[in-house]
């Protein structure tokens, strides 16, 4: 019962990951694109009210993740956590200061154009760095023979490999944010049409990256023996899942913008949302079972969820705690969504 518990959170973990990637994602996206969709006082108004809504509860899923991880792989998360901890007060400092940004920019006229500045930094950072982390647990890290970092602290885990990972969450994230700005901006108005003017292009780029990223990937086979050979028609069944719905993206935007700009933006945000799934369900299957890579010459193992599981009791609990707060998390979303359905009205 415990071998399959440890195997169900192993999955679920990244279930949490797929859900933030594609609700934070094209809030982080949004952020990204403010000061190049943006022309006027206006355009800001109606991406802030494209994600006001949202934004908090999105971030749920990524603080849900990190719980799951500390509480189900306890060694994973020492590990990950000790390693990359400047990063990650980097990144939640990134993302104290996009809250304040968002709260501010409307109450301080005076400093707007400071809150406009730290709302895009505070979007670009994590956006860029959650792809550098996912690219140092793939690439492995230094370990000592008890799991500890022993690399160089933040400078350490950035390489030429982890860089193309965190561009391709980077160029994900602008996708979604373009096709959810598309979605929600007034029809016909000029923050639309620049949004799907750029919307194409940066799928256009995320799938070059995922690519390049596939090339790597299979150059560095060979010292990656433990991860790829594990579930290995479910992960190109993933691949081509991803391949699939961002070709269908790209299709859709490329020719039937002009039939009918509404329905197209949500069929095309939705094959968006399926393509970021697909990423994170093919990393988490490449993977399988291990969790966090040790890198060539290092002198610990690979951390694996055999090796970083809790005990049976506490996944156990987790599970009936899980099967009560989900469903009470996605009833909390269904609402906020359907509330705020339809797209921007100023008058509103």
């Amino acid at each position: 019962m415990t071998e399959v518990l440890t195997i169900l959170w192993f999955f679920l973990i990244f279930l949490l990951i797929a859900g933030y990637f594609v609700l934070d994602g094209f809030d982080l996206g949004i952020g990204v694109l403010f000061p190049f969709v943006c022309k006027d006082e206006q355009d800001k108004k109606i991406c802030r009210r494209a994600i006001g809504p949202v934004w908090d509860g999105n971030e749920v899923w990524l603080l849900t993740a990190g719980g799951a991880l500390f509480a189900a792989f306890p060694d994973a998360y020492a590990t990950t956590f000790s390693g990359f901890y400047l990063a990650i007060m980097l990144v939640l400092f990134a993302l104290i200061v996009r809250a304040v940004s968002f709260e501010f920019h409307a109450g301080d006229p005076k400093w707007r154009k400071l809150w406009d500045v730290c709302f895009f930094l505070g979007s670009l950072l994590p956006a860029l760095l959650f792809g550098v982390a996912i690219g140092n647990v793939i690439q492995g890290i230094p370990m000592d023979v008890d799991g500890n970092y022993t690399g160089i602290p933040l400078l350490g885990l950035i390489t030429p490999f982890t860089l193309l990972t965190g561009f391709l969450g980077l160029a994900m994230c602008i996708a979604a944010g373009a096709s959810w700005l598309a979605l929600k901006a007034p029809l016909g108005s000029g923050l639309q049409k620049r949004a799907e003017a750029l919307r194409l292009p940066s799928q256009m780029v995320s799938f070059l990256f995922f690519i390049c990223l596939t090339v790597v990937l299979f150059a560095m086979m060979g010292g990656t023996e433990e991860m790829m050979p594990n579930l290995e028609p479910v992960r190109f069944i993933f691949a081509a899942l991803f391949v699939v719905a961002l070709g269908a993206g790209m299709y859709l935007d490329y020719n039937g913008r002009k039939k009918d700009a509404g329905k197209n933006s949500l069929i095309v945000f939705i094959c968006q949302c399926v393509a970021a799934v697909s990423l994170v369900f093919l990393l988490a299957c490449s993977m399988f079972p291990v969790l966090v890579m040790s890198s060539a010459g290092s002198v610990g193992d690979p951390v694996t969820i055999w090796t970083a599981g809790a005990s049976g009791y506490s996944l156990m609990c987790m599970t009936i705690i899980l099967c009560i707060g989900l469903p009470l998390v996605l009833i909390y979303h269904v609402l906020i969504y359907r509330t705020f359905c339809g797209r921007v009205q100023l008058d509103k």
